[in-house]
């Protein structure tokens, strides 16, 4: 889960790292409000869940409470990347001297953590890899170590880091790593991490996102944090069923049953869909170990209900769960959908009584339902469906 600046904001504060002062407004009248109490130069900043606002106005500096109601009023609405601005912090202003990066996030390749940070923050970092590679240290942190004061010092000296600044930047990479482990995040990021013209270190701006099993978990207190009404509604109704799935951009919806035979179906469908009109996947969908009808039926009712979906893919191996137990499920499923069910499925099964479900699914002869023999022959035959 990602969270709104203002939110990743407040967990800076909780773990005592260093931050300006920052209100949320729904309406320009409320980010007046909030400027005449914060004081002084404020900044209003749009709040989405995408980088570059500066560059699409969703930034902008009001020096008195009339020009923050006005900054409000042009950013409140803005179409930013495609999320739309409907709340906005109002934060108090910083004289900035330098601007500095730092992250630490999960490296799944490495098994481990890794830790970014640069003396030219301000700039996407993206950008900035591409463009300054060598002003950018990678500084693998182990798990079980973490970042000390140590190790936050060999950070700040592998991106070169003036002597004079090293402690003052390592203390706070230290408390940003305590967000990190202390929420079960997957990403803590600061940009830019400032000096203000006090020499203060402030983390002005920051981005996080929260383990969604560490949520669930050990942190109930996340729910707190999601913003349902901006939730893609298939992605909640599917996650309110319990089912793992992900919203793509194409045409093939796609159930399986294991994460990795889902990514294979993924990449298998995508090649298959270059020869039909370049259709793709439409979604992940990870039913996992049991293909109940009710399961089945469920993660049927959230494919079907996009609208982009024109033909589904079922690509189930039995291996505890048995290819009758799923055949029966799939049955099941379209005999509760009822005339919800419109879109044709391709059904392919192998393992566990492959040939018991093969013919439970033959005899109820469903018209939507067309039999594969093998993996590339079902997402072939989906796609071709899918381009009809």
């Amino acid at each position: 889960m990602d969270l709104y600046e203002y939110q990743a904001r407040d967990l800076f504060e909780k773990y005592e790292v260093p931050v300006l002062a920052g209100i949320v407004a729904d309406t320009p009248e409320e980010a007046r409000a909030a400027a005449e109490k914060l004081g002084g130069v404020v900044v209003v900043k749009a709040q989405v869940k995408t980088g570059g606002r500066g560059k699409a106005g969703g930034v902008k500096v009001a020096k008195t409470p009339d020009e923050a109601f006005a900054a409000a009023e042009a950013i409140l609405g803005l179409d930013i990347k495609g999320h739309v601005v409907k709340r906005v912090m109002v934060a108090a202003g910083a004289r900035i001297e330098k601007e500095f990066y730092f992250s630490v996030l999960l490296d799944r390749a490495n098994r481990s953590y890794l830790s970014l940070c640069s003396v030219e923050g301000g700039m996407e970092i993206e950008q900035l890899a591409v463009e300054k590679p060598e002003a950018l240290a990678r500084v693998e942190v182990d798990p079980l170590q973490g970042i000390d004061a140590q190790k936050a010092v060999e950070i700040a000296r592998a991106a070169n880091f003036p002597e004079d600044l090293v402690e003052k930047v390592a203390a706070v990479f230290v408390k940003l790593y305590d967000v990190y482990t202390g929420e079960g995040a997957t990403l803590v990021e600061v940009n830019p991490l400032i000096q203000d013209a006090d020499g203060n270190i402030i983390a002005l701006d920051g981005k996080v996102t929260l383990d969604d099993n560490a949520s669930e978990v050990r942190h109930p207190e996340h729910e707190a944090l999601e913003d349902k009404d901006a939730a893609d509604p298939l992605e909640a109704k599917a996650k309110a069923s319990g089912l793992n799935y992900v919203k793509l951009d194409g045409q093939v919806g796609i159930i399986g049953n294991g994460a990795g035979l889902v990514m294979s179906t993924l990449d298998v469908v995508a090649y298959a869909g270059e020869k039909h009109g370049g259709v793709k996947p439409a979604n992940f969908l990870d039913i996992g170990g049991g293909a109940s009808a009710t399961v089945m039926a469920a993660g049927l009712d959230v494919i079907l209900g996009d609208e982009q979906v024109k033909s589904v893919f079922v690509n189930v191996f039995g291996g505890i769960t048995s290819c009758v137990a799923v055949a029966e499920g799939i049955v099941k499923a379209l005999e509760i959908l009822g005339d919800a069910a419109t879109k044709p499925l391709v059904v392919r099964l192998d393992g566990n009584q492959v040939e018991e479900g093969r013919a439970i699914l033959a005899a109820a002869n469903n018209p939507l339902v067309t039999l594969a023999a093998g993996m590339d022959e079902g997402a072939d035959k989906a796609a071709e469906l899918a381009n009809a």
